[in-house]
């Protein structure tokens, strides 16, 4: 609960909202996945990337005052809610997958950038908005030329400084002078907690409100009451798209939270569960004040080193964050914005990595383009263009690869059974025999490219009466391809060359078998590649 406050106050300065409105997203969803999540230790809130997806989702919308804001968030909670229980309801979590982790790793280190850069004007004091990097650049230039608020640029330095040193050094020092490992850690995540004492202390002391410091202001105390959301048709079209990206985002992190979580315990989550355990949860922060939340990584962390075993941890964290609201209320409205800044800019700075952008160039083009795709375009055209324009890369990339399937010449190894790629290893082939290995399912969108190769290979080698296509990694043969084979089957015969598969699959097989196919085929479905050697030579 001590880091979970000002956590949750600084998510909502950065999405626009009122202060309260972070604490109230801390109570109830946080309840609500308590009794229907299944992570044991998954900390439901705010976190900074959908933060600032709903900053730029309500941006885009004429609203004519902070209620009518205030009141979109709520339907934009209530709309990704509906997506999320919906999807697990019909138990539609593999629909998640599609949004690759070279894009989620891409995305949130853009994301993170943003968002730093989106909190300097706290830090320094000046005027500044926009959605991406040249916008934020530009304004916070043009900022500068009114002069850096002092007091503000000390209150907001001084904060990161303290942050930045207590991430890196504060639990190595506890750890020498005798504190414990685990605890030690857990007190370093925490330092946050001092920050806004003792700035909240300055600012009370100093008066620093009236020295032109940004301050919190008076914040609502007690706990939320019931909310309505907008169910006008406009503005649920307006929020669909956004609402929609939300969902995912929120889902795939934090999924991979608790998945990562559950592990270190040797405990499983399901993943149909969580989409209904989060999406009742937006829903929940919809109806009490709040705005989008999922799992966070740090709060989720912390709670797992406290030791939390099982949801009711959660729930009692929720417990303390609401009684905060009744007595700690008057005290936060002395706290610097600057600080909840600082708070903000450390916490997303550990997310940045381009570390994933040099591994992605080495190991794989394809993903290399997807991740620089997303990171580039979140940059320089906003989140939601930058997540979209990710996953439509990743889908043309794995359309791409898939529509040119592997295929290998394959021979026999001296003295064994195993059939490995002709340029690779030193095997025994056969002139008359065309041996195929082909290294996907055949579908819709590869099987001309299948035939074209088999085609050529026929022009090139008069000799051949036999092609064997080994199908040892072919988990499907959709009706597209099984035409294709059947177009295949019938041509090679005019050419006198007869067909055969071999390690055929038991699905693909029973598939096959409800057809024509296997009565017509020239040639044989051999159980192995080597039977099918020895059969034909």
């Amino acid at each position: 609960m001590i880091m979970l406050v000002p956590q949750s106050l600084a998510y909502a300065m950065l999405a626009g909202l009122p202060a309260q409105a972070g604490l109230y997203a801390s109570i109830v969803p946080l309840m609500v996945y308590a009794v229907l999540g299944t992570s044991r230790t998954l900390s439901v809130g705010p976190v900074a990337v959908l933060s600032l997806m709903t900053a730029a989702a309500l941006s885009r919308l004429d609203l004519p005052d902070s209620q009518a804001y205030v009141t979109a968030a709520l339907t934009l909670a209530l709309l990704s809610g509906l997506m999320l229980l919906a999807l697990g309801l019909l138990r539609l979590g593999f629909i998640a997958n599609f949004l690759s982790h070279p894009v989620i790793a891409g995305f949130i280190t853009a994301s993170a950038i943003i968002i730093a850069l989106s909190q300097l004007r706290h830090v320094l004091g000046v005027q500044a908005s926009g959605e991406t990097v040249p916008e934020l650049l530009e304004t916070l230039w043009h900022g500068l030329d009114t002069g850096i608020h002092l007091p503000t640029l000390a209150i907001g330095a001084g904060s990161l400084l303290w942050l930045f040193w207590a991430r890196r050094f504060l639990g190595p020092l506890l750890h020498r002078v005798g504190v414990g490992q685990r605890l030690a850690a857990i007190l370093s995540r925490v330092s946050p907690v001092v920050a806004v004492i003792v700035t909240i202390i300055l600012a009370r002391v100093m008066d620093l409100g009236e020295a032109g410091v940004s301050l919190t202001g008076e914040v609502p105390a007690g706990l939320p009451g019931v909310t309505m959301p907008d169910f006008s048709l406009d503005i649920w079209m307006s929020l669909a798209g956004s609402a929609a990206l939300i969902a995912i985002i929120g889902f795939v992190e934090s999924v991979s939270v608790a998945q990562g979580l559950a592990a270190r315990r040797r405990q499983r989550i399901d993943p149909d569960q969580e989409l209904v355990s989060l999406g009742s949860a937006n829903i929940a922060t919809a109806f009490t004040g709040g705005f989008p939340v999922t799992g966070g990584f740090a709060r989720s962390v912390v709670n797992f080193d406290a030791g939390a075993a099982t949801p009711a941890a959660g729930f009692y964290a929720a417990v303390l964050i609401a009684l905060a609201t009744w007595f700690l209320m008057p005290v936060l409205a002395w706290l610097p914005q600057a600080t909840l800044a600082a708070t903000i800019i450390v916490a997303v700075l550990g997310l940045v990595d381009f570390g994933v952008v040099r591994k992605a160039w080495r190991y794989s083009r394809a993903d290399f383009l997807a991740v620089l795709s997303t990171l580039v375009l979140t940059l320089l055209a906003g989140v939601e263009t930058g997540v979209a324009a990710g996953i439509l890369v990743s889908v043309l990339v794995h359309l791409y690869k898939t529509s040119r399937p592997h295929v290998a010449v394959v021979g026999e190894v001296p003295g064994t059974e195993h059939f490995r790629n002709v340029r690779r290893h030193d095997v025994e082939t056969w002139p008359h025999i065309l041996s195929l290995r082909i290294d996907e399912s055949l579908y819709f969108a590869n099987t001309r490219y299948l035939e074209d190769l088999i085609y050529r290979a026929v022009a090139d080698h008069q000799e051949l009466e036999h092609v064997i296509l080994m199908c040892s990694a072919v988990n499907e043969i959709d009706f597209s391809a099984l035409e294709s084979l059947e177009m295949l089957n019938t041509r090679l015969r005019e050419s006198g060359i007869m067909l055969h598969l071999s390690e055929v699959k038991g699905p693909v097989m029973d598939a096959l078998q409800r057809t024509r196919f296997l009565e017509e085929l020239d040639g044989r479905v051999h159980l192995s590649q080597h039977q099918a050697i020895q059969a034909l030579t």
